[in-house]
């Protein structure tokens, strides 16, 4: 019993109803019992054996009190410790060895530990990264014992987790608090390899099975025999399943997975729902209404997590991290990811001083889309507002979307112009010049908006792409009316980049009586009016005279037959006193082709025409016209 209480005091065997709990060891011949180690707090681990512990490894503030034979039969790094202090303090004393630096800290080790002490230990795809790399920091090799930690993992890697997208993934994830034995290693490259292949294989050459709700291939691929009845029984999966389960990475791993998919590959408008997905779940994106009150809808980011299973970026640093890592891998095809979603992470990537270059790059890839935005997409506050903005700053970063607009026009401007193309780029200009006048019509309420950012803004949409100048005179209007002080100088200069001969009759009325205007300005108005009504009526008249002209066509065409058919009637009178006086058989027959001929020549000269008049020619008498109404009978 003295014994019992001696070792139970020193931690080295657990007591259960006075009784050792062992087993015999195959390694060394030390006891163990079922776990292979006594919790003692925290911070202590007490191998369980009546051999006193020779051996005391501090990892990550847990005490590890062990024997020396079995840890430096297999880890090289631990004997190469234990040959040094040996030497500086004599065989006999217990030996110190400190591990501050073990990656996967205390956890790695405790079951490294019990590998070495010869405990069955689970690898599974949860800890065969943290393995591998701990046997790699120990040095458990190959060549210290056949079948050591680091050639199991390994093989453990290699035929069980390459072969299974929930592994790959899950791996990968483990990956993330062991940089940079991870990366040093090959595990990140390999996993996020093995999870891009998986993702770009053809659906219908997997086994698919369903795994919290929701599909996801299994671990070995479908045989090619299989039978259409299994093929039934399973819906199609969508084109975007893998999207969900790399959502979970961290930034980093996310962006290598990406990388992998796109260098294999992967359409750009799925590449661009994985980042959009991701932003979602990592910038929470929240929609708000907006505080001008015109009913617009502000998307609001805010950096947040989803539930205590990822990490939140909580510092600047690493929201900015996270956004420039989005931006650097969208896709290069246009399209692959909509314009609203481009201006949320511009916006962000201003408010958090990203990298210029890749913010200029987003403003590129925007201007490629603007006619695709929204007004309350555009409406992004200067980066000191709404904090430590001065009195004299503006509300909106409308240098911005001057910018935006310019990226727009160079990026029309450098595309072919095919008669196609071009209706097409007129479309999207003329968009383009309605968003950016609502835009005006916005910021122009702002008290502090400088006049020459307002013009510059103005005259940097295309003079073609405005049809009409409604909108730009209303933008202008209000803005002369938020800023009654502005000078004569001021108006004018404002007003220039108003064409007044392109507003409508409703706009051209109120601007006329306008008393904001300059008296210059409502003076062309006013001929811009009087040039619309002059052409008008001229257009007016210009119908009058084309119908006179016709009517003239009408008469010259009815006179000139009315002529023809008298000239027809004197040749065959001329006929027909030119002929002898006929038989009756000889008549017939040496005048029935003259007169059939003249009966069809009458008939095809005969026109409908509204009161014809005929006029007698010099020689003849009024008592022709019986005779002319006669054969025009017959």
């Amino acid at each position: 019993m003295e014994r019992e209480n001696h070792v139970a005091e020193r931690g080295l065997v657990p007591i259960v109803n006075g009784v050792d709990v062992q087993v015999q060891h195959e390694h060394g011949g030390a006891k163990m019992d079922m776990e292979g180690f006594v919790r003692r707090g925290q911070s202590c681990r007490y191998a369980s054996s009546d051999i006193p512990s020779d051996l005391l490894v501090k990892v990550g503030g847990v005490n590890f009190h062990l024997h020396k034979h079995p840890m430096i039969s297999r880890s090289a790094r631990l004997a190469r410790l234990v040959d040094e202090a040996s030497a500086l303090h004599g065989p006999i004393a217990a030996t110190v060895v400190e591990l501050p630096d073990l990656p996967g800290g205390h956890g790695a080790f405790e079951l490294a530990a019990k590998f070495c002490y010869g405990v069955v230990v689970d690898i599974t795809a949860a800890n065969v990264a943290v393995l591998r790399c701990a046997a790699e920091y120990l040095e458990m090799t190959e060549e210290l014992e056949e079948g050591n930690l680091a050639f199991r993992a390994e093989a453990f890697l290699s035929y069980v987790v390459a072969s299974s997208w929930q592994d790959s993934v899950a791996v990968l994830r483990s990956c993330e608090g062991l940089s940079p034995w991870a990366e040093d290693l090959q595990l990140v490259r390999r996993c996020s390899e093995s999870v891009a292949a998986k993702a770009c294989t053809n659906p219908r050459a997997m086994r698919w099975a369903y795994a919290a709700g929701r599909m996801s291939p299994a671990k070995t691929t479908a045989r090619a025999g299989a039978s259409s009845g299994d093929t039934g029984q399973q819906p199609a999966p969508p084109p975007d399943w893998w999207v969900d389960d790399v959502c979970v990475l961290r930034i980093d791993h996310f962006v290598r997975v990406i990388t992998a998919v796109q260098a294999k590959g992967m359409r750009g408008d799925l590449v661009g729902a994985a980042i959009t997905r991701y932003s979602f779940k990592w910038l929470n994106i929240k929609e708000s209404p907006a505080s001008h009150g015109h009913g617009h809808c502000a998307l609001e980011i805010v950096i947040a997590g989803e539930g205590d299973t990822q990490t939140t970026p909580e510092t600047d640093s690493e929201q900015r991290m996270v956004v420039e890592s989005l931006i650097s891998i969208i896709p290069a095809q246009k399209d692959s990811v909509s314009c609203s979603f481009l201006l949320r992470l511009l916006r962000l990537a201003v408010t958090l001083k990203a990298a210029p270059a890749l913010v200029t790059e987003v403003e590129k890839r925007v201007g490629m889309q603007l006619d695709q935005a929204a007004l309350s997409d555009i409406l992004i506050p200067s980066s000191s507002y709404p904090y430590g903005r001065l009195r004299s700053d503006a509300a909106y970063d409308v240098d911005l979307v001057q910018r935006l607009v310019e990226q727009f026009v160079v990026q029309e401007q450098s595309s072919s112009s095919t008669p196609s193309r071009g209706k097409e780029e007129n479309t999207r200009s003329q968009r383009v010049a309605s968003l950016i006048d609502s835009y005006l019509s916005e910021v122009s309420r702002d008290r502090h908006l400088p006049l020459g950012k307002f013009q510059a803004l103005a005259e940097s949409v295309p003079e073609p792409a405005r049809g009409c100048h409604d909108g730009l005179y209303r933008a202008v209007d209000s803005y002369l009316k938020a800023h009654p002080a502005a000078t004569e100088h001021e108006r004018k200069r404002l007003c220039r980049a108003v064409d007044c001969g392109k507003l409508s009759r409703e706009v051209r009325a109120h601007a006329a009586e306008n008393e904001r205007l300059p008296l210059r300005v409502a003076v062309r108005v006013l001929l811009a009016e009087q040039a619309k009504m002059a052409a008008s009526i001229g257009r007016a008249g210009r119908k009058e005279d084309d119908v006179a002209a016709l009517r003239m066509e009408v008469e010259i065409v009815n006179a000139r037959y009315m002529e023809l058919q008298r000239e027809v009637e004197l040749l065959q009178r001329q006929v027909e006193r030119m002929l002898p006086p006929p038989s009756a058989a000889g008549k017939q027959q040496s005048v029935s082709g003259w007169a059939s001929g003249w009966k069809k020549l009458g008939r095809l000269g005969r026109i409908q025409v509204e009161q014809p008049v005929v006029t007698v020619a010099p020689g003849e008498t009024g008592s022709r016209e019986p005779r002319r109404r006669r054969n025009s009978a017959s």
